[in-house]
Parts: C-alpha cells; sequence; structure tokens
C-alpha cells in the first residue's frame, strides 16, 4: 500500500476533483475483477470493521456525544457480520442469473463513482455498510462525513480500505472529503456516478437535486399499534428495547403508540414498571417545546438519555428512566410529539377501534414519515386486521410483532428482510428506492414482516457412553466396528504417571491398535504445546485421536485436531466474534476427515467432551483464542466415573461449581430451549445433592463421584447448545487478570450476576427473537422448585435458591470474596477497567438474558471484589 497517498489530505476542491479522478481510474481497474477476487476483498474488509467494533463505537460516541456505545458496537458489528452473511454468495460479477430455458441472463456491471453522505447518528456503522455494499459491487466511493463526526466516519473507512488494499484492491479505491463542507459535499455529489445519501431531508433534497442518480432515504415517523389480541408484555418490551436502543436514534425506532381502549391501561402499567416515565400537567408541553423547535428536532436531545432531555426541559425524572412518554390526543403534524424525535421520547394514544387505530397512524405516517415503517403488534391470526394494515400504510416495511429498529433493518427479528442501514420511503417520501438499500436492483416493494424465532438445535457427540466401568467397551468400537489402525492420545503428565492412560494403552493393544502418547498438557495449554503435539501427531498418523483429562486436556486435543487436520489454520479467524454461529463471517473447516475424536474426561466439571469449545494461548504474544464451532464437538464422549475418583478436594470444588454454572446460565440463557432445559435442570439438582459429599468424602463416596460426572455431561451438553452468559465471560477474565481458578472464579461472581440478571426492569435485554420479554427471575424460580426449593412467592423463592447456593459455596470451600482469595486491592483495581470492557467483549455475554452495559460489569465486579451484599446486584 502507497501510505502516502492513504495520508494524503482532501481539503480543498481542487484535491478532491483530483482524487476523484484517481478514483475512477482504480474503479475502472477494479470493474475487470473476478467475483473470487472481489469476494475475498469483501472478505477481508468485513472481517477488519469487525474487529474495530469496540474502538470505533467509542470514537462515534465521544466525537458527537450521542447514543450508547455498547449499542454502537451491535451496530458496527450487524454493519459487517450481517452485511457480509447476506451477501457473502451473492454474484455481482458477470453473468449473475440465466434460465437457458427462458433464454434469459443477466449481466452485472458496476455503476462507477459511488458518493456517500454519512450523518451523525450512525458515523462508523453507516461508513461500514457503504463501503462494504460497494466493495462487493466493484464500485469506487468517496465519502462525505458530516463535520461533526469526521474523525469517526474517517476511521471506520480507513479501516475498511486498509484491509481491501491489503487484500488486493486497487489503491484509491476508496476516498474520503477530511474537512467537509457544503462546497465540497456538493462537487461530491455533482461529479460521482450515483450517490447514496443518509442524512437529514435537506441533505437527501439535494442528493436528488444534484443531476445524479440518487439512493436516499426519507425520515421515519414508525406509529405502533398494539391490538386487544396483542401479547402486552411482549409488545412493551419490544418497543422499550427497540426505542432505547442506541438512545432512538435508528430512523425506523417507534415515534408513537396506539393501544386499543381495552387493553390501554395494562400497556400503560406495562410501560411505568419497566422504567419509563409518563409526563404530568404541564410536563408534556415542556418537553415538547425542547424535542422540536420550529418544527423540527432539537439536535441537543438527539441520542441523549430520557433524563438528559428531562433536565433539559425542567422536568424532574428518576436517573435511570428509559423513555419520556406524553399521552396526547392530536396526531396532526402541529403537535410535538406526533414528529420522529430521534430520541427516547414517545407519543401514546388510545383508540376505541382498530379502524380509529388505523386512522391514527395513517395521519401519523403521511405527515411525519411517508414510506417508511409502521409496526403492528397482534394475534397473527387476526389475518384480516393485517391485511387492512397493511393496506392502509404507506410504509414500506410493515413490521409485526418485532421491535420495529430491529425488525426495519432486517436479519436480526425476521430472516428474509435483508439487512441494511439505508432504508428506502419510496415514491410515498421523495425516494427512488422502498426498500431496504443493498447490492441489487431498485423496485418499489411493499414488504410485510412478521416476527419469527429462528431454528434452534440440539447438536451432541454422535456417541456417549456412561456408567462407572463404561471405558473398556466403548473403546472396543475402535477396532470392532470401525477398524481403526492408529491412535494418538493426549493428557497430562500428572495423569500419564499415575497410570491413567495404561487402560487405554492395555486395551488398544488388546485390539491391535498401534498407539502413541503426547503428555506435556499444561493447565493452560499454549500454541506452542499445541504445535509440539500436533508435529508429533503429524508424524505418526492416526485415524483416531484420544483426548483423556480435564478441560486443558481437552482443549489441547482439539486444537492438535484442527491443526492435524487443518495445517494453514488461521486462529485470529476462527476466533473472531459473531452474534450468530450461523452468521458468522469465518466458516470453521471440516473436521473429521484424518481422524475420528475421543474424549475420556478425568474430571467432573467442563463438560468439554460434549461442548464445541476449546481455548488456546499464544505463549509469546500472550494472545487468548477462544474457539467455538460445533466442527470441533467430540465424534465420541467416554464418561466412566472410575476415571474420577480421585480428584482433588480443590478440583472437586472448583470444577463442581463449574458444573452449576454452566448449568444455571444454559437455562437462563436467550437461547434455551426445552431440549436443553431439562439438561440443565437435573444437572442443578445433581449438583446440590452430591457435590458436597463428592467434596468430602472422594472416592469414598463412589456414588457421588458417579452422580457428579453425570451432573458435568449434562450441564455441557446444555449449554453447548444454549451457550453461557456474563457469569463466565466475567470469570474469564478474572481467571485471566489474576490467575483464579476457572471454577472458583465462576463461584464468586455467580449470585451477584444472579440478582443482576432477575432484575424485572433490566436497562437493556438480550436480543435473540425467541427472548420476548424479561423472565429470568421467573426462570430461576424453576430451578429453585425443581430442587424442592418454595417460598410465597418468586422473590422469596429466588432468595432461597441464593442462600442454598451461597451455603453450598461454604461446604466446599469457596471464599466470600475476589479480596478473600488473595488478590490484593491495588491489583484488582489497577485491571478492573480492562478487565470489563474485556469481559463486554467475551463471546458468552451475547447470550446473557440481561444484555450488559460496561459501567455495570464494572459495578458487579467491584461487588464480588469486596463480597458486598448480593442484593446490591438488584439495585444495578
Amino acid at each position: 500500500m502507497n501510505n502516502e497517498t492513504v495520508s494524503s489530505k482532501v481539503t480543498t476542491a481542487e484535491e478532491l476533483r483530483a482524487k476523484m479522478g484517481r478514483m475512477r481510474e482504480a474503479q475502472k481497474l477494479f470493474s475487470s475483477f473476478s467475483q473470487e477476487k472481489v469476494d475475498e476483498i469483501f472478505r477481508a474488509a468485513a472481517m477488519a470493521a469487525n474487529k474495530a467494533r469496540i474502538p470505533l463505537a467509542k470514537l462515534a460516541v465521544e466525537e458527537t456525544g450521542m447514543g450508547v456505545v455498547e449499542d454502537k458496537v451491535i451496530k458496527n458489528h450487524y454493519a459487517a457480520e450481517y452485511i457480509y452473511n447476506a451477501y457473502r454468495s451473492t454474484k455481482t460479477c458477470g453473468v449473475i442469473e440465466e434460465d437457458a430455458a427462458a433464454g434469459i441472463k443477466k449481466i452485472a456491471e458496476p455503476i462507477g463513482l459511488i458518493a456517500a453522505v454519512i450523518p451523525t447518528t450512525n458515523p462508523t456503522s453507516t461508513a461500514i455498510f457503504k463501503t462494504l455494499i460497494c466493495l462487493k459491487t466493484r464500485n469506487a466511493i468517496v465519502i462525505s462525513p458530516h463535520p461533526r463526526a469526521k474523525k469517526s466516519t474517517i476511521e471506520a473507512a480507513r479501516i475498511v480500505y486498509e484491509a481491501a488494499v491489503q487484500a488486493g484492491a486497487p489503491e484509491e479505491i476508496i476516498g474520503w472529503i477530511d474537512e467537509p463542507s457544503l462546497e465540497m459535499t456538493n462537487i461530491v455529489m455533482k461529479e460521482s456516478d450515483c450517490i447514496l445519501a443518509t442524512g437529514g431531508p435537506g441533505m437527501v433534497h439535494a442528493a436528488y437535486s444534484s443531476g445524479k442518480p440518487a439512493l436516499g432515504v426519507g425520515a421515519g415517523n414508525t406509529p405502533v399499534i398494539i391490538d386487544s389480541t396483542a401479547d402486552v408484555r411482549m409488545a412493551v418490551n419490544s418497543v422499550i428495547h427497540s426505542k432505547t436502543f442506541d438512545n432512538g436514534m435508528i430512523c425506523a425506532s417507534e415515534q408513537s403508540v396506539t393501544a386499543l381502549a381495552d387493553v390501554y391501561d395494562e400497556v400503560r402499567a406495562e410501560f411505568e414498571r419497566r422504567g419509563c416515565y409518563f409526563l404530568k400537567g404541564d410536563e408534556i408541553a415542556k418537553v415538547g417545546s425542547t424535542v422540536i423547535v420550529n418544527g423540527s428536532v432539537n439536535a441537543k436531545i438527539v441520542g441523549q438519555t430520557a433524563f438528559n432531555i428531562a433536565k433539559l426541559a425542567g422536568v424532574d425524572v428518576p436517573e435511570r428512566t428509559k423513555i419520556l412518554i406524553g399521552e396526547v390526543t392530536s396526531t396532526d403534524i402541529s403537535e410535538p410529539f406526533a414528529h420522529e424525535k430521534l430520541s427516547p421520547v414517545l407519543a401514546m394514544y388510545k383508540a376505541q377501534t382498530f379502524e380509529e387505530a388505523l386512522d391514527m397512524a395513517e395521519q401519523l405516517v403521511e405527515d411525519g414519515g411517508p414510506g417508511h415503517t409502521a409496526s403492528l403488534f397482534i394475534d397473527t391470526n387476526e389475518k384480516e386486521k393485517m391485511a387492512a394494515h397493511a393496506e392502509r400504510m404507506n410504509a414500506c416495511r410493515i413490521v409485526v410483532n418485532s421491535p420495529s429498529a430491529h425488525g426495519g433493518i432486517g436479519d436480526l427479528y425476521n430472516f428474509s428482510l435483508l439487512p441494511s442501514l439505508t432504508l428506502g420511503c419510496g415514491s410515498w417520501g421523495g425516494n427512488s428506492i422502498s426498500h431496504n438499500v443493498g447490492v441489487m436492483d431498485l423496485l418499489n416493494i411493499k414488504t410485510v414482516v412478521e416476527r419469527r424465532e429462528n431454528m434452534l438445535w440440539l447438536r451432541l457427540p454422535e456417541k456417549v457412553y456412561f456408567k462407572r466401568g463404561c471405558m473398556p467397551t466403548a473403546l472396543d468400537e475402535l477396532g470392532t466396528i470401525m477398524h481403526k489402525k492408529k491412535c494418538f492420545i493426549v493428557t497430562d503428565t500428572f495423569l500419564y504417571q499415575n497410570g491413567y492412560v495404561k487402560p487405554i494403552e492395555d486395551k488398544l493393544d488388546q485390539m491391535g491398535i498401534r498407539h502413541a502418547c503426547f503428555y506435556d498438557v499444561a493447565p493452560d495449554p499454549t500454541l506452542q504445546c499445541a504445535q509440539e503435539g500436533t508435529r508429533q501427531m503429524a508424524s505418526f498418523g492416526p485415524d483416531v485421536i484420544i483426548a483423556l483429562g480435564g478441560g486443558s486436556a481437552m482443549d489441547a486435543a482439539k486444537i492438535m485436531w484442527v491443526m492435524y487436520e487443518h495445517p494453514d489454520v488461521n486462529f485470529d479467524d476462527m476466533a473472531m466474534d459473531f452474534m450468530d454461529i450461523r452468521k458468522r463471517i469465518y466458516t470453521f473447516p471440516e473436521m473429521g476427515k484424518k481422524a475420528y475424536f475421543v474424549a475420556i474426561p478425568t474430571s467432573s466439571g467442563t463438560g468439554s467432551e460434549v461442548t464445541p469449545f476449546a481455548i488456546i494461548t499464544d505463549a509469546e504474544t500472550g494472545t487468548k483464542w477462544p474457539l467455538a464451532d460445533y466442527e470441533l464437538l467430540p465424534d465420541m464422549a467416554i464418561v466412566d466415573a472410575d476415571n474420577m475418583m480421585n480428584q482433588p478436594k480443590g478440583l472437586t470444588s472448583a470444577s463442581g461449581i463449574d458444573v452449576m454454572t454452566h448449568a444455571l446460565e444454559a437455562y437462563v440463557s436467550v437461547m434455551a430451549s426445552d431440549l436443553t432445559d431439562g439438561l440443565a435442570l437435573q444437572a442443578t439438582k445433581l449438583v446440590f445433592d452430591y457435590l458436597p459429599s463428592a467434596y468430602v468424602n472422594g472416592a469414598k463416596d463412589p456414588k457421588a463421584r458417579e452422580h457428579m460426572a453425570m451432573a458435568s455431561t449434562l450441564a455441557g451438553e446444555a449449554f453447548a447448545n444454549a451457550f453461557l452468559g456474563l457469569n463466565h465471560s466475567m470469570a474469564h477474565k478474572l481467571g485471566a487478570y489474576h490467575h483464579i481458578p476457572h471454577g472458583v472464579a465462576n463461584a464468586l461472581v455467580l449470585t451477584y450476576v444472579m440478582r443482576y440478571n432477575a432484575n424485572p426492569v433490566p436497562v437493556k435485554m438480550g436480543t435473540f427473537p425467541q427472548y420476548e420479554y424479561p423472565h429470568a427471575l421467573e426462570r430461576y424460580c424453576d430451578v429453585a422448585r425443581y430442587n424442592g426449593l418454595v417460598g410465597k412467592d418468586d422473590n422469596e423463592t429466588f432468595d432461597l435458591l441464593i442462600d442454598k447456593l451461597e451455603e453450598l459455596k461454604k461446604v466446599i470451600g469457596i471464599p466470600a470474596s475476589i479480596q478473600e482469595f488473595g488478590v490484593k486491592e491495588e491489583d484488582f483495581l489497577a485491571t478492573l477497567d480492562e478487565m470489563t470492557e474485556n469481559a463486554f467483549n467475551d463471546q458468552c455475554t451475547g447470550a446473557n438474558p440481561r444484555y450488559p452495559l460496561m459501567d455495570e460489569i464494572r459495578q458487579l465486579y467491584l461487588l464480588a471484589f469486596y463480597g458486598k451484599d448480593t442484593k446490591e446486584a438488584a439495585k444495578i
């Protein structure tokens, strides 16, 4: 890459025209690229943007003073991962569609130089989105950032550009204005071939007046109708989830709620229960005149919190207020609450009939957001009402039973609406397009999307053998049925020197299977250790691998398996975080072509024998790669408690409480299902019933040992499919920064995280289509009742569960706090902020029922460090 070209500033009209001339030459070269090369560049750019999602989010909030860092992280993640996933297989070069029978062929050619105007509300995610779709279509793109967001927009564009050029794109294929002005923006629009315009009405109008084709979008004023047949709790919490996302700056977010009279009071009560504030008396006028000034949104309130907006209006509300709601009657544009507000401020109307609600919503769309989005919550058996709503709303997105911000941008609460951060409003909104802007054609389409729950799964090893003494019989299959020839055993020095490997070797000898053993696995397996093991494995050439040990041996063996089957793997790519494992940018290589994988645990804790997870650390750089993919799932698990009888007390304690944490987190996960619930519940019961004796009596109580083995496997099967949550995210970082054993780290934060999750009015709830509203408290109470703990109500029942867990922790020797474990206060505080951010970014966090803000994680760490009353966590 030519660094001089990359760093050259564009601050004058002359420099801009010269830049655009060079970009046209780059685009001519790019237009000759093959689909394969374009896709390689598209992938590299998406991965680079994805990796930078947190620093870009921080930079955007710091520069603009708008929005929420954690929500902008999601926007950036979405702009990279979901856009890549949507178009990864889309043909955009040459012949893209051909029907020989009909005699039709479609050939894709790029437009040329695209001008992109980027708004201050979404300065990084929109830049990522637009640069990626231009790269996918072999177009050059020149960016005009908003003056108040130029630093963050340019940084996002720079990251995508450098990754694209590194992957082979022509230099100058992406460019930007360093010092934006009206004059420079006009040059960009008039001298480009097409305009991607996102911003205020004035800017979009200028784009359409430039004389060049423009893909512009209009204002949104999404009205919500809550019908009498709707699930009110789900509807209200969906609105809250959407309206508070990035403090309401997505144009598809709800601006008004019209509830039918017979459910109005229920809707109102649910809003109040979840932390929203209904304005009283003259407060409505105060907030209205603060939000809308001279007929337009006051720039000072855009993307601000409800509390700050109220303060600006001179209204006193609780600091944690989620949304300011004004109960008004007029839907005329003269009513401030009838406008698009780009903030957590909402109008609420009462309608006597569904027809009246349609009249009100229709006027709100026509006057405030023609063509954009309309929302409906209803029993989907009400087909006539739904058809009437779709017919009456001149909106290009009609979102049914979903948060409208998330539902409107696509692919989060529905799976046929293309993901996009630029939403067309069709001719109703004065736009040239009616769909979500993407890489394809321009059509005026009315799209109705209903909320859907994505497919879930239960994926387990092909075979799971259990009961004491089962190992010889299970291993027999390797010879008698599979006819394996060479076996490579991976374990640690302790197990090897203490005879745990010998029964396996004897059985292999009996079957005539040659074998070799690698026994240098350390407690925290390193890449260097795995590389040495892989060298030995490759030299031996096994067709079966046996992992014997605890989580470390399992992890090391899985990593060796990967490197043995795919020597050129890239751990940075494989460890990339994902929002949805099915939509991740990286595709994991297929496993099992060379060797069958058998996992034999010797401790009852990790459940690694039935999970698709592994962690490896580069000892030279300190980089830790957590890998998660079902290709890593063992083919066979052999859970023989005879291998676990002599676990030391410390391991019994740490691994046992780890099992409990696995089960609890899997049960309250946003991805929990009927198939994982039973596994998780039974695991909790086995731990409560048998961990104390297994800890105190060890091998003297073989029944307890065997039941703990079963608990570990059951919990492993549950979280392998439902995933984990914040508890593990925080524990991972405690262990990494302060060398606390993983199970103990889990235990130290367990009851704090549970209290935090059980808050019925969380600041944010987890984003997953089957998770309709916060209900972690009810889920924890299920666990309590399954274990015979029943109070007079849910709160008392939950307290009984917390007390029983605290009692269990004492019995098995868990310290009362992080400080009591031995971590020094100055060391803990020095790492607190970094631990907090890394815990937020941990792969486990996404499945937590309550989506945590970084400051909330920080508070939980502090409570756990000092051993404060767990009830303090309920106040966070």
